[in-house]
């Protein structure tokens, strides 16, 4: 009997070693993914204030990356122009999951981000400029990183392809059409009926004025329309980062380049004529394109440009708008981690 009991005893305490042993492993493979023992950004918690050199001088962008992993980085590039970084807080609740390891970055002009106020500088060659030398002062090469846009950062996202895909592994384009004319039209002949008729005739009226800043205008467009096509909550339910990164928009930059709001882009903005659907074809590295049913932009066309760049898929939300990542999150997110996973294991076999 006594025997028994220690055979017992002993196959007790073996098992209890294996099982520490492996939960020892299984935490060491799980903490490493937020190990920041190594790295040079410990003390701020991941973050990097990066001098950006400009026509104009040196100005600092602010970048902050989250986790490890050696072939899966990805840096984000917000909408705006002139938005941050906070409306992606909501990766946080997905990527770290998938051990995949991120930045967020808001570009000069931009919250944490230095803002010279200088429109000399608000050009989409400057900022492309501007994503390469953030990508240099991170390390990130071809074995590694995802460049993804959000909106205007899809822009950013799809020129910076066709100067340096050399130094992508792989692109992500976030509801954003390749030509902004064709998104003027979606929003006047597709979008612009579906308001109720008296509701546009007054945006239209304040638009002929230019009279963006009267709260009225701001009311009409974020009542009828943003809650529509931009985020499909009712506004009292919209997460805090949606709001906080509206709140912090610099309105010079956005207003300059996008116009004054979502609802396509009228006046002198500076992007009204920009489009690339030409150059499509010369994008030869494995490209995600993401569209909402409800979007400000037209998900046929987004849909399209996975069909016209050489290594495209494209992935439909929908239940989805312009922030598809939070009214059609878990569609989103996982087309999204799908996409990353699959090229980085083609690319490691």
């Amino acid at each position: 009997m006594k025997k028994l009991l220690l055979i017992a005893c002993a196959i007790f305490i073996f098992q209890g070693c294996a099982n520490n042993g492996k939960n020892q492993n299984t935490n060491i493979k799980e903490s490493s993914y937020l190990d920041y023992s190594d790295r040079d950004d410990k003390l701020s918690g991941g973050v990097k204030m990066i001098p950006i050199q400009t026509s104009a001088g040196e100005f600092k962008v602010w970048t902050k990356r989250v986790g490890n992993n050696p072939t899966m980085k990805v840096l984000l590039l917000h909408g705006g122009p002139g938005a941050t970084h906070e409306y992606f807080e909501v990766f946080d609740s997905y990527f770290p999951n998938a051990e995949i390891e991120y930045y967020y970055y808001d570009q000069l002009e931009s919250a944490y981000s230095d803002q010279p106020n200088d429109p000399s500088l608000w050009s989409i060659d400057r900022y492309v400029d501007e994503v390469e030398q953030v990508r240099k002062a991170l390390g990130l090469n071809s074995d590694n990183f995802y460049l993804y846009g959000s909106s205007w950062g899809g822009i950013l996202g799809m020129e910076y392809a066709l100067k340096y895909q050399q130094n992508l592994k792989g692109l992500i384009v976030s509801n954003m059409m390749a030509s902004i004319p064709d998104y003027i039209e979606y929003a006047n002949d597709v979008l612009g009926p579906q308001l109720p008729t008296e509701v546009l005739k007054e945006i239209r009226d304040l638009e002929a004025k230019g009279d963006y800043e009267n709260p009225r205008y701001s009311e009409l467009i974020y009542t009828h329309f943003y809650t529509e096509h931009v985020l499909r909550m009712p506004l009292e339910a919209w997460p805090d980062p949606v709001n906080r990164a509206f709140a912090n928009i610099n309105p010079g930059l956005y207003v300059t380049m996008q116009g004054p709001s979502e609802f396509g882009v009228v006046g002198d903005a500076k992007l009204k004529n920009w489009s690339i659907k030409t150059s499509l074809s010369k994008i030869t590295i494995p490209t995600l394109t993401i569209g909402g049913a409800h979007d400000t932009m037209d998900p046929k066309h987004m849909e399209w440009i996975a069909s016209e760049v050489q290594n495209g898929r494209y992935l439909h939300c929908p239940n989805g708008s312009h922030l598809a990542m939070y009214d059609d999150s878990e569609n989103y997110f996982k087309g999204l981690i799908g996409f990353i996973k699959s090229v980085d294991q083609k690319r490691t076999e």
